[in-house]
């Protein structure tokens, strides 16, 4: 099961475009939070600070966050994120709120493990290829992993990884894959680069070079 990490917001009274310019210029981050049945959504503000450095890792896009205003803690998922289109700055976040007891889709990280002693990348000219680096799966919150192992130790040349081959924690599932065998895309590839090979010599460039040394004798 994936931890669970804590972050504190505030209420955020004033809404409209200049109450979020005001609120960014504070070093505030604007964001809602919403879903969970009949209840409403609600207007937070966060430190840019605490979402900055939360951004940088996995964890913040796949699993379940703690948001504790004043000690009331709802339990949420990063849904989406506005950035700067080229500063380093957060605009909006949208969190939906979880019920501990209805499933949940999320895409959750690959880590892959074991290639460096894979015979495959042991095998010269051997490229390991990720096709994808994350996957969706569905699973009741209490089940949500941080991230899914990839075991590539035994892969060889020409040898492909199936979404359906992963190795699930208890109680998660690959939605896609109840879609059909199309869907059963490949994970992790092996195999050789192309080899560079010299082109063969241009049978009408050989015969002109001996004509050409045939007229100076």
């Amino acid at each position: 099961m994936a931890k669970t990490h804590e972050i504190s917001v505030a209420l955020r009274k004033d809404e409209g475009k200049g109450a979020s310019r005001r609120l960014r210029r504070a070093g505030n981050v604007p964001a809602i939070v919403y879903g969970g049945g009949k209840l409403a959504p609600v207007s937070i503000q966060i430190s840019h600070k605490d979402v900055l450095l939360a951004s940088q890792t996995e964890w913040f896009y796949s699993s379940i966050l703690d948001l504790n205003l004043n000690g009331d803690v709802q339990k949420v998922l990063l849904r989406d994120m506005q950035r700067h289109p080229f500063k380093q700055q957060i605009l909006h976040l949208d969190f939906l709120r979880i019920n501990e007891n209805e499933e949940i889709r999320v895409r959750v990280p690959l880590h892959f493990i074991n290639q460096e002693t894979s015979p495959a990348n042991k095998t010269a000219g051997c490229i390991i290829m990720h096709e994808i680096t994350e996957v969706e799966i569905s699973c009741l919150p209490k089940d949500l992993p941080e991230f899914i192992e990839v075991d590539v130790g035994d892969l060889k040349v020409d040898d492909i990884i199936h979404l359906s081959a992963l190795k699930l924690p208890a109680g998660t599932a690959i939605p896609e894959l109840k879609l059909g065998k199309e869907h059963d895309i490949a994970v992790v590839i092996a195999k050789l680069g192309r080899e560079e090979v010299d082109a063969a010599p241009v049978e009408g460039a050989e015969g002109a070079e001996k004509k050409e040394g045939e007229g100076d004798k």
